[in-house]
């Protein structure tokens, strides 16, 4: 199967609110990478933030399979992340043994994180920031990444809700600050959903899982109603924990407005 190439596909396969779930889909290889990927953006983010291409000096193995494994004749990750749409990253062993770790990145389109926070820290660490992810899925992402075997390409998708369109999304200050712009008048065109179509396979020969993110970014105004509305209830009924984590009190309320505004001027 595919999970689809844009907000408005992947916001319905994606986890709605209730308990963190990885909500993998095994995939056809010829679903694994977009298929007409915008080289020319992903080079101007490469070239403008070199920091985004990182990694530890044990992985170079692994990034020389993975660039052979997605073609293009390029040589290594960061090449290799500049043929394609999606960031790429390793996940691998420590030489030494323990449990794997971020070895190796091409993130030019981050969402909320930095690679140089990342790299080398276990999955537990990495995913540290979700709220529940110890509790509700950490056991289940080390067993899946133990267990995954060569050939198979399983994926997945998450969004969020943004105030901008831009490919790079490092936010800084408060959610108020950030959404301050935004009003249930203009949210059609000033909030976002930021969507990630996220893989995992492994590498037969390294034994490294190479993890892909392809970023999608579309207005409220593009979406389907039953998109928005999908959004709307799964960020009404998230727990504390997670809703802060999304920044959501920063647009909220604007949100479920915006939402209300939309259908009683649909029924008119």
């Amino acid at each position: 199967m595919t999970l689809g190439w844009s907000v408005e596909e992947l916001v319905p396969v994606a986890r709605g609110g209730g308990a963190l779930r990885m909500g993998l889909k095994r995939l056809a290889p010829d679903a694994w990478l977009q298929p007409a990927p915008d080289t020319a953006t992903r080079a101007a983010a490469f070239d403008v933030h070199p920091d985004s291409v990182q990694r530890l000096p044990w992985a170079a193995n692994a990034e020389v399979e993975a660039a052979e494994a997605i073609g293009n004749d390029a040589k290594d990750l960061g090449g290799a992340a500049r043929t394609v749409w999606e960031d790429l990253c390793l996940v691998q062993t420590p030489p030494g043994g323990g449990a794997p770790v971020l070895s190796a990145g091409a993130v030019a389109f981050p969402t909320d994180w930095r690679l140089a926070d990342k790299l080398g820290l276990p999955l537990a660490a990495v995913h540290a920031p979700i709220h529940g992810y110890a509790e509700q899925l950490s056991a289940g992402v080390d067993h899946f990444i133990a267990t995954l075997q060569p050939g198979a390409i399983f994926g997945r998708a998450n969004w969020f809700v943004v105030p901008t369109a831009d490919w790079r999304y490092l936010p800084a200050g408060t959610p108020e600050d950030r959404f301050a712009h935004v009003t249930a008048d203009n949210a059609g065109d000033t909030l976002f959903v930021r969507s990630e179509r996220q893989t995992l396979r492994r590498l037969p020969h390294t034994g490294a899982v190479l993890f892909t993110i392809g970023v999608y970014v579309a207005p409220l105004a593009a979406l389907s109603d039953a998109v928005v509305a999908r959004v709307a209830a799964s960020i009404a009924s998230i727990g504390a924990g997670e809703h802060e984590r999304r920044a959501a009190p920063g647009y909220a309320t604007v949100l479920a407005d915006y939402v209300a505004g939309r259908a009683m001027g649909e029924a008119a």
